[in-house]
């Protein structure tokens, strides 16, 4: 059962109009970063909640979350419309297996990423543990438009940091423009042309981990394509493997 506290909202940053974060602060258990936890209101006399990843570090005493506002969603609207000191709820307890604690390991960690589905990215980043394990992270984020990438600042804030062991390489779907920094197309087409490795300069193989966040077609393509063409292998309890997924709905 859902132990919940109530927290204050600190801040709402609208991105577009349909992307935007939420910082709270709020007493909480200690999560691991890449975990995710509920948030839930009280509408219409009954609590609505959904599971969102913590995009802070656990060392930061606000929690915040990045929310993609769906359309006569049940919830999502009703945070959108939250404003500074109004009350949310939220879950003590953070769950989820998609952390470091779960990969063993290698060579090059790639963070592969659509959407909201970068939060957890964000969050094992800012912790900076993983920069100790790994020689390389490469973090890849794709979105529909150029304007959804909301979190640039503060990658590039990490890659000043770890200049010399982070990359990180934007994609678009569906923008028209020109820049030798975004590629454009879809994540598993991508992979399966060799243009990512390519850009990147860095193989996809077995002393890599790939973690995949996000739309879950990216998520089941891409795990096809890496398990056929590159003879990687799901990691899963009883077997390491090469590849770590969540899916974002």
């Amino acid at each position: 059962m859902t132990e919940w506290t109530i927290g204050t909202i600190k801040k709402i940053k609208y991105w577009t109009k349909t992307l935007f974060s939420i910082i709270l602060n709020a007493k909480t258990n200690t999560f691991i970063p890449g975990q995710f936890t509920k948030l839930a209101l009280k509408i219409n006399g009954k609590k609505i909640c959904r599971a969102y990843s913590y995009i802070n570090c656990p060392q930061n005493k606000n929690h915040e979350f990045y929310i993609s506002t769906i359309t006569n969603g049940k919830l999502s609207p009703f945070l959108y419309s939250l404003k500074e000191d109004d009350y949310i709820m939220i879950s003590k307890n953070a769950t989820g297996v998609f952390t470091l604690n779960n990969i063993k390991s290698c060579e090059n960690l790639w963070m592969l990423s659509t959407g909201t589905g970068i939060g957890p990215y964000l969050s094992i980043l800012q912790d900076g543990n993983c920069f100790n394990m790994f020689k390389k992270i490469i973090l890849i984020h794709s979105v529909r438009y150029i304007n959804d990438h909301s979190y640039l600042y503060l990658v590039n804030n990490i890659k000043q940091k770890y200049s010399n062991k982070f990359i990180f390489r934007t994609i678009v779907t569906r923008d028209s423009f020109k820049n030798n920094v975004t590629l454009k197309g879809y994540i598993p087409d991508l992979i399966k042309r060799g243009i990512i490795e390519k850009k990147i300069g860095i193989k996809i193989n077995n002393d890599s981990h790939i973690m995949l966040c996000g739309n879950p077609n990216m998520i089941r393509e891409t795990i096809s394509i890496l398990e056929i063409d590159k003879n990687l292998s799901k990691n899963l309890k009883d077997k390491n493997g090469n590849i770590t997924s969540e899916q974002y709905w």
